[in-house]
């Protein structure tokens, strides 16, 4: 029989993977018979009835890195090791990622096949197959090609598909309908999870099964980088982890439901399909965060109704009748760029608002301590408000931001109003206030409207360890001009600022006032927003 006729025959005929609606392609035994090739087997019988979905070459180390699943590795043996634990590995390696079968050039680079790995390769196992000299790799590649014209054809339509479901996935729980979809195709489960927690990427995907999600730990990492299409070996089956594109630390989790694996091609364009409505949702964050913004700067600068208020919370999915606001406040600003996302990806609805480096965040009071410290950066200070209802929001900024200034000034990073430690020996905001008002008010009084010079030089003073010429040098400014601020501060608060006691007061009402972040308790939030 001529190669067109066995082609046609083999493409033809109605075997029972094609009755099952399996992907034809070749398998070992077939591709072994091909009398042009004259290829042998050298060990791995058991695997004979492997499916190739195509042949690599490849002669660098840890061959079993570039398997996508199905292939038939081809090498001149550079990639195998001379000592028999190497080979094990080897063999054992290539099983693990999925790989069909073992081609070794003939009279080329290859050491000694030895016992053991001909011994692992029979009880895995793996097809080794002799590939005599010279036959050209190309050969090889070129049967398989010929061989899988109509997985190709089969591949193109569902590729299709695929791609077709990211339109029609409608209104409503679109993720998860689209998961669904695309899971079917596949005829496999799919979960797309944050690969620094293994926690759902989205709020709607379904959890990783506890002993899944117990294996993957040890496999992935933040910091560690995923290889697409790496397969791993799971109790008796294989999983395919492998990254989301354009989405940072989302990674895809496949488990196929029976074999052979989804094709790697048509698996990289559900990634993408993926990827595509996680962008578009990501959109719909982003638009919600600005419409946040905008919605706090006026709640919190009282410009809003009961009832608006109540309505506007409904909007954002935030429990009207409780909620908590909460403070946050990094060193680095891109620690709190995704804090909404990330609260988001764990069920947490929220209404964000940014001012220089603090976020003002309102949440569910199902926001627990734990949360937030597994969704938000470790160096990030935290401030959190009692339970509060419309008519408190602003109360409960100022609780929040009472917080904050306590965790900012304890060594706990997380602290509730009211709960946490004493911060300078003052508990509630109301105290702090009273005590700003008191010693720095007729001050902050005095600037308004005018350049808060006395204020910024009363703060640089006590930094500079009372130094009137390293104060004019930090702030630009003749040392006449420092004495003479210091000297309008003290007819102003009717302190002498020349005494110990009164520095420690005024140093003392100073770190109450920045904590609190307010000015005299006299400027909307609105405009330090836009500062």
């Amino acid at each position: 029989m001529t190669k067109a006729l066995r082609y046609l025959y083999k493409i033809t005929r109605p075997s029972s993977l094609q009755k099952e609606g399996h992907p034809v392609v070749i398998t070992v035994e077939e591709l072994i018979a091909e009398p042009q090739l004259g290829l042998s087997l050298l060990a791995g019988s058991g695997g004979l009835g492997n499916r190739i979905t195509w042949a690599h070459t490849s002669d660098l180390p840890r061959l079993w890195e570039w398997v996508t699943g199905g292939e038939i590795m081809m090498t001149n043996g550079l990639s195998i090791p001379p000592d028999a634990a190497g080979q094990v590995e080897l063999a054992e390696s290539l099983v693990r990622a999925g790989a069909s079968a073992l081609a070794v050039g003939e009279k080329m680079h290859a050491p000694q096949l030895l016992p053991e790995f001909i011994n692992a390769c029979n009880a895995l196992p793996l097809p080794v197959v002799n590939v005599p000299y010279p036959l050209p790799f190309i050969a090889i590649a070129r049967s398989v090609a010929e061989s899988s014209l109509l997985e190709e054809s089969r591949r193109l339509r569902q590729t299709a598909r695929i791609y077709d479901l990211l339109r029609l996935a409608g209104a409503g729980n679109q993720w998860q309908t689209l998961i669904d979809g695309v899971a079917a195709e596949l005829n496999s489960q799919l979960f797309v999870v944050d690969r620094r927690c293994l926690h759902p990427w989205h709020p709607d995907s379904e959890p990783l099964p506890a002993a899944l999600a117990a294996e993957l730990k040890h496999r992935v990492g933040p910091a560690a980088a995923t290889k697409n299409f790496q397969w791993h070996r799971f109790g008796d089956q294989h999983i395919l982890m492998m990254d989301i594109p354009t989405h940072a630390n989302a990674l895809l989790v496949v488990v196929p439901a029976s074999d052979p694996h989804p094709d790697a091609v048509v698996l990289l364009h559900a990634a993408t399909v993926l990827g595509l409505e996680l962008s578009r949702t990501v959109l719909g964050l982003e638009n919600r965060l600005r419409l946040g913004a905008d919605f706090l700067l006026q709640a919190f600068d009282g410009r809003y109704g009961i009832k608006d208020l109540e309505s506007r919370l409904s909007e954002f999915e935030i429990p009207a009748q409780e909620f908590l606001v909460i403070s946050l406040s990094s060193a680095a600003g891109q620690d709190l760029a995704n804090v909404h996302a990330n609260l988001w990806r764990h069920g947490l609805p929220t209404a964000c608002l940014q001012t220089h480096n603090r976020l003002h965040v309102l949440v569910s009071t199902q926001c627990s301590d734990e949360l937030l410290f597994h969704a938000l950066p470790g160096g990030v200070r935290i401030g959190v408000s009692t339970p509060t209802t419309p008519a408190g929001i602003q109360s409960a900024l100022q609780e929040s931001l009472w917080a904050l200034g306590t965790a900012g000034g304890a060594t706990e990073h997380l602290v509730r109003y009211a709960e946490g430690p004493s911060w300078l020996g003052l508990t509630r905001y109301e105290e702090g206030k009273a005590l700003v008002e008191r010693l720095l008010g007729p001050v902050f009084e005095y600037e308004r409207g005018r350049q808060p010079d006395l204020i910024v030089t009363l703060r640089t003073y006590l930094d500079m360890q009372r130094s009137w010429q390293k104060t004019a040098t930090a702030l630009f400014a003749h040392r006449q001009t420092i004495i003479y601020r210091l000297r309008k501060i003290s007819e102003l608060t009717g302190l002498d600022v020349t005494e110990t006691s009164t520095l420690a007061q005024l140093w003392f009402a100073l770190q109450i006032h920045e904590a609190m972040e307010i000015r005299g308790g006299r400027e909307p939030l609105a405009a330090r927003a836009q500062d």
